[in-house]
C-alpha cells in the first residue's frame, strides 16, 4: 500500500496527522466515517483500515490480506484514495476556484502513481484503485484504466475502461440497521412487497416509475417515496423487517444499496435491472435467495398488455383478452364434445 498523504484519505475525514505520521493510530482509535447515505460507498475505508490494522498484533482480524512494505512480495499494490468521500464532500467548485479540491486531488493522485516504479514494471495492473461511487474518478479514471478497479457496477463506464474481467464489484455497506433478532417467518410478515425512495430517477430508473404506478394502490405492498431524512432510515428499516420481498430496482445505476439492506433484513430481493453485476458471483449463486426479472420485460413486453386503446393494437390488453379466451376454447370443446357422447338418441337396429 502507498503511503499516500493524508489529504488522500483520512484527512478528508477531517483526522488530522501529528508530526511524520500519514496513517492514524489504530490502537488510539479509529476516525469516524459520516453516517446516512455517504456509508454506502464507504468500501475504500473499511479496506484501508484493514490493511493497516494487519500490522497491529492487538487488532483482532481474519488475514485474507496483509500489508508488506517490499513491492516486490505484494500480489497487488493498494492505492488508499478515499475517492467515493472526495467526491461527496468535495466535488463542488467554490467562486474562488478553476478546479474543485475533488479533481485536484485526483490529478495528484495520477500524477504521483504513474510515476513510481511499480507502476512502471507492471503497467498498472497490479495496482487496486478504488472507485465505488458511481461518479467518482470521473478524471482519474481514464488515466489509471489499467489498473483492477473495485467499483458498485459498470453503468458509467465504457467496457475499455472498466471490465468484469478485470475489475471486482463490491457490494455497498447497507444503511439499514442489521436484524439481529430475527424471530419472524415467512407467513408472519405482513407486507408482501416493499420499496421505498426515490420514485423518479434519470438513466435506467423508468422501470421505478412504471412499477410505482402498477403497485402504489395494491394491497399489501409498500411503495413510496422515502429518504434518509427525518428518520428515514429507522423507518426503512422497519418496513423491510416485516416485509417478504423487497423491490432493488435501477436508479441512475444498475445498482443500489437496496439489494445489501434486504439481505441484511433477511427479506427476499427482487432483482429488476438488465445490465446489473453482483458481488462475488463467481462464488456465489444469487438465485438461490433472489428472484431477477428484466427491466425490458417490464418496459418491453408486460407494459403494453394494460393498455386499453381504440382501435386496438397487436400486444394491448384488448388483444391479449382476445388471445386469453381463445385459449380456453379447445377446453370448452373437449367439455362440449364429452357432454354430448351419451345426449343423443341410440341408432336403431333395424335388421329385426
Amino acid at each position: 500500500m502507498y503511503d499516500l498523504p493524508p489529504e488522500f484519505h483520512f484527512e478528508l475525514l477531517d483526522w488530522k496527522a501529528k508530526g511524520n505520521s500519514v496513517w492514524p493510530d489504530l490502537t488510539a482509535g479509529v476516525p469516524h466515517y459520516p453516517g446516512g447515505l455517504n456509508l454506502q460507498h464507504s468500501i475504500e475505508y473499511w479496506l484501508t483500515l484493514d490493511l493497516l490494522a494487519s500490522e497491529v498484533p492487538e487488532i483482532p482480524r481474519a488475514s485474507s490480506a496483509i500489508r508488506v512494505h517490499n513491492s516486490s512480495e505484494a500480489d497487488v499494490i493498494f492505492v488508499p484514495f478515499f475517492s467515493s468521500l472526495s467526491y461527496n464532500r468535495y466535488s463542488k467548485v467554490n467562486p474562488h476556484q478553476k478546479k474543485s479540491k475533488n479533481r485536484m486531488l485526483q490529478e495528484k493522485l495520477v500524477k504521483f502513481v504513474i510515476s513510481q516504479k511499480e507502476w512502471k514494471r507492471s503497467g498498472g495492473r497490479d495496482h487496486v484503485v478504488l472507485a465505488h461511487h458511481p461518479n467518482s474518478m470521473l478524471f482519474a479514471r481514464m488515466k489509471l484504466w489499467s489498473a483492477m478497479f473495485i467499483l458498485s457496477d459498470f453503468g458509467r463506464y465504457p467496457p475499455t475502461i472498466a471490465n468484469v474481467d478485470k475489475d471486482v464489484i463490491a457490494p455497498y455497506k447497507h444503511i439499514i440497521k442489521r436484524y439481529t433478532d430475527d424471530s419472524s417467518n415467512f407467513n408472519s410478515r405482513p407486507t408482501l412487497l416493499y420499496f421505498q425512495g426515490a420514485i423518479y430517477r434519470k438513466d435506467g430508473g423508468f422501470a421505478r416509475q412504471e412499477l410505482f404506478y402498477l403497485l402504489k394502490d395494491e394491497k399489501d405492498v409498500h411503495f413510496q417515496f422515502g429518504s434518509v431524512q427525518k428518520d428515514g432510515i429507522n423507518k426503512a428499516s422497519r418496513g423491510m423487517h416485516s416485509s417478504k420481498f423487497c423491490l432493488n430496482i435501477a436508479g441512475d445505476t444498475p445498482s443500489s444499496n437496496r439489494l445489501f439492506d434486504a439481505i441484511a433484513s433477511h427479506r427476499v430481493p427482487i432483482i429488476i435491472g438488465d445490465d446489473i453485476e453482483l458481488p462475488y458471483e463467481d462464488v456465489l449463486d444469487y438465485s438461490r435467495f433472489c428472484v431477477f426479472v428484466r427491466t425490458s420485460m417490464l418496459s418491453k413486453e408486460v407494459e403494453n398488455f394494460f393498455e386499453f386503446q381504440y382501435p386496438s393494437k397487436q400486444g394491448d390488453a384488448i388483444q391479449m383478452i382476445w388471445k386469453a379466451i381463445s385459449r380456453k376454447v379447445p377446453a370448452i370443446r373437449m367439455k362440449i364434445n364429452k357432454a354430448r357422447r351419451y345426449a343423443r338418441s341410440p341408432i336403431r337396429d333395424d335388421r329385426g
